[in-house]
This record gives C-alpha cells, structure tokens and sequence, in this order.
C-alpha cells in the first residue's frame, strides 16, 4: 500500500512539474506575440510576421503571414533556387557562360524594354554589358547587391512559371513569380511578383534544413544568403556573432526581410517580416529592426529557463 502511495505521488508531482513546464513555455510564447504585437500597432503601415524556432517548431509566430504583399526583390530567392535545381536537372551549369543583354520581353505584349543603371543597385554587371559573364557571376550579385539586371537575365533563362512551380513543390501555397524587375507595362496592370510571410518562412526553412536542394546547393545558396549587403532590419540590432543568412526587397513604402539567423549556440531560427504602405520608411526600417531584435531576445530566454 505504501508503495503504491509513493508511486501516485510520484506521479502527480511529474505531473505537476510538466503542467507548470508547459504553462512557461505559453507564457514566453504569448509575451513575444504581445510585444510584437505593441510594435506592430506603432508602425505605420501594414505588416507582416513570420517566425520559427527550427531546434523547436512548435515555437512559432504568425501575425497577418497569409496576407499577399509585393514580392519585391524577395522574390530573387526562389530564382537562385530554381536555378541550382535545373543544374542539378542538366539543364544548365551555374558555370556556363552567356552574352549579357540589357534587353528584355514585357509579359505583357512582349514589346522590348532595358533596365535603367540609375535605379538598380548594381553598377558592376551593368560594365559586363556585351561580355560573357557566367551564370554563378550573375546569380550571386542578384542576392547579394540584388542586381536587377542580372535577376532578370537569369529569370528569362530559367523562366518564371517554373520558379513558381517549384515553390508549389516547396509547400509555399501563394507565392506568385510571374516576371522579372521593371516591366512597367506589367506592373501598370496589376501583374506583379507577390508572396505571403508565410510562403517565404515555408521557403527560408527549406533552405536551412537542405531540402529546397542537394546539400552542397542549400550550403552554397546560405554562403550566398549570408554574404546580403543590405543589413537594415534583421541583423541590424543583433549582436554581431549572430550571422544572416537572409535576402531583402524594397520599393515605394515597402521594406521586406527574410531570413535564416544562426545563434552561436548551434541553434536557429526563421524569421520573415514584410511590410506595405510605410508612411515614413527609415522609422518604418527601423521598427521592423526592432521587431527582429525582439525575436532574438525571446530565443535568448529559452537558454535562460534550460
């Protein structure tokens, strides 16, 4: 009988630790959705969130993350994706040679346009104009200075319904690739690249966890990822042996990052915030900042209750 009473109080005392486990674990869950959710209702504009815990899945944040946003240069990801498939397809070799063109089809009516140095972020492809240049010298600045020359050469090659249909068979349900940059024909109708934070999660998490390809590929697109320029949102208020592998976009009163961050520890986590119809960009960038910084603090505390 005495046995029987010790093993019932063992239990309920197990029982008791995990429920009060469990209840620290929503509490920490629920105060990082409430203290994004007030950095949020600060902004002035509309925004999207994204996040995962990749060591704990279970940990995740959606807020407004299946509402559709302009893609932007976000939308560059999943053409470096589509391009290591078609390698891996035979289709191409990343090392392969083209003769870059400044000359492109609008989707529209296939009448001709160019890309205009002035407003892309990229000076050096632009002197490569005439040449030969491979197809890794082009794919690598797309992402990291997000050239929209060579975004849209490489988009012409690989084509942009087959991006899309290879972020389908990624499980990215919305993400919508229909043409490269600055067709303005297209964009004056309505048909522009667009995706959800959620799609984008869907996509970054591939990558990390080398499914979106072979692992030699998922390894070299994170060296690519990690190598992004652009460092406003969320890398910018985090400690600098925290590294990012992510890839940004912008135009007019948008600002989008998204990202696999690597914490010195050996954990990880995916983290997408898109924003529309920012009022004042720089103080709209620099929310967003704080809202990474926020997620980052909200993985440090996990270490903190182990």
């Amino acid at each position: 009988m005495l046995k029987s009473f010790n093993y019932l109080q063992i239990t309920f005392f197990i029982a008791i630790c995990f429920l009060f486990s469990c209840q620290a674990k929503v509490s920490k869950k629920q105060m990082l959705q409430s203290t994004i959710q007030a950095q949020l209702d600060s902004i002035q504009g509309d925004v999207a969130v994204a996040f995962i815990n990749l060591s704990d899945p279970s940990d995740s944040l959606f807020i407004n993350a299946s509402e559709e946003f302009h893609a932007a240069s976000t939308m560059k990801v999943p053409v470096m994706i589509e391009l290591f498939k078609q390698q891996k397809q035979g289709k191409l070799d990343l090392n392969d040679s083209i003769l870059l063109k400044n000359e492109f089809r609008s989707i529209v009516d296939s009448s001709l346009y160019s890309m205009d140095i002035g407003v892309d972020s990229d000076d050096a492809v632009y002197n490569k104009i005439g040449g030969k240049v491979t197809l890794k010298d082009l794919m690598y600045p797309m992402i990291t200075v997000s050239s929209n020359l060579a975004t849209n050469v490489l988009i012409e090659l690989v084509g942009a319904k087959n991006v899309t249909a290879t972020m389908r068979d990624l499980g990215a349900e919305k993400i919508e690739v229909l043409r490269g940059v600055e067709d303005q024909k297209a964009y004056d109708l309505g048909l522009s690249n667009s995706t959800t934070a959620k799609d984008l999660m869907v996509i970054m998490k591939a990558i990390a966890e080398e499914k979106a390809g072979t692992k030699q590929d998922c390894d070299e697109m994170i060296r690519i990822l990690k190598d992004q320029q652009f460092n406003e949102i969320i890398p910018f208020y985090l400690p600098k042996d925290v590294t990012v592998a992510h890839k940004t976009g912008s135009i007019t009163g948008v600002h989008h990052d998204a990202g696999i961050v690597y914490l010195p520890d050996g954990r990880s986590y995916v983290l997408v915030l898109l924003s529309k119809n920012l009022e004042d960009f720089d103080k709209g960038t620099e929310q967003l900042a704080g809202i990474s910084k926020t997620v980052y603090d909200h993985m440090i505390s996990l270490t903190t209750e182990n």
